[in-house]
């Protein structure tokens, strides 16, 4: 009976009641239930991450091709934009040689009518330079001849024809 007062005994009777009681308790079954309880959560927890790294994807994968789309709508656009400007550029060139081209027009109308004034002025100025000048002569003519030897002789005979 030694073996009774061995303390290895004792603590291999108190580690066996302790089992035993563990057991009888539905101890390990309860560890195994929160374990698995645990397992199911991680797994939910990882069909979740799962889930949502797929939805990633996809959404990354629709907006690379939105991006794409962006991107070739833009070219288009500034396509669109350098022919716009090309015909507006074109369109304000025409533009410009036409409105070029009536102002030329009209200065060579205004110079032509400035010609026409001119001309007449300077026929107008001759005419009354000539007026002048056969005034002048007129004038002198009559200055140097007082009475006109004809017109003297008329009236001269004019009482021996009245009577």
């Amino acid at each position: 009976m030694e073996f009774l007062q061995d303390a290895h005994t004792w603590e291999a009777a108190g580690l066996v009641i302790f089992v035993g009681v563990l057991i009888y308790l539905k101890v390990p079954g309860m560890a195994l239930a929160a374990l698995d309880d645990r397992g199911a959560r991680i797994r939910a927890q990882l069909d979740e991450a799962t889930r949502l790294r797929e939805e990633a994807e996809r959404l990354l994968a629709d907006i690379k091709v939105q991006r794409e789309a962006s991107e070739h709508h833009a070219v288009e656009i500034v396509a669109l934009a350098q022919e716009e400007a090309a015909r507006l550029a074109e369109d304000s060139k025409a533009k410009l040689e036409d409105q070029i081209k009536r102002r030329g027009e009209m200065a060579e109308r205004r110079i032509a009518l400035a010609e026409t004034q001119a001309a007449a002025e300077v026929k107008a100025a001759a005419a009354d330079l000539a007026a002048q000048a056969a005034e002048a002569v007129l004038a002198a003519r009559l200055a140097a001849a007082k009475s006109d030897p004809l017109v003297d002789a008329a009236v001269s005979l004019i009482p021996t024809k009245l009577q």
